[in-house]
């Protein structure tokens, strides 16, 4: 069964794209806990992150490594938090969360609710730093 990633990665729901490769895409989370939360997915339609071969794994981190540099760039932060959580889409994902406090990487607070044009903004903002 297709996941909501593997729409947003086919084009058929739209998104707010950071970076792209053949691999992976990184993309704004729609819910994010704090503006510049990134969301980053492999292609490949996988549900648990740890069923993902070592070496695309390692790929991955690298992926969002870089992604990391561009959004801790244009969002002031201390840190950017990563997290994989997996519990709410069957499709590997790791959370990238601009961080001053442990508190903007918890999960059970609520989430902030940016306008398309604040998401719009954001995304470019992050995408002038890769």
């Amino acid at each position: 069964m297709s996941s909501i990633f593997s729409k947003i990665i086919a084009g058929e729901i739209p998104a707010h794209k950071i970076a792209e490769n053949d691999k992976f895409l990184a993309f704004l989370d729609v819910f994010p806990l704090v503006q510049g939360h990134v969301l980053v997915v492999p292609k490949k339609e996988t549900d648990y992150i740890f069923d993902i071969e070592d070496a695309e794994l390692s790929e991955m981190i690298i992926f969002a490594k870089q992604v990391s540099k561009a959004i801790r760039k244009a969002v002031p932060c201390k840190r950017i938090g990563m997290s994989v959580i997996g519990l709410e889409v069957p499709h590997a994902h790791i959370h990238l969360v601009p961080m001053n406090t442990a508190n903007d990487l918890n999960f059970t607070r609520e989430k902030i609710k940016p306008s398309q044009q604040e998401l719009s903004e954001m995304a470019e903002k992050i995408k002038s730093n890769l």
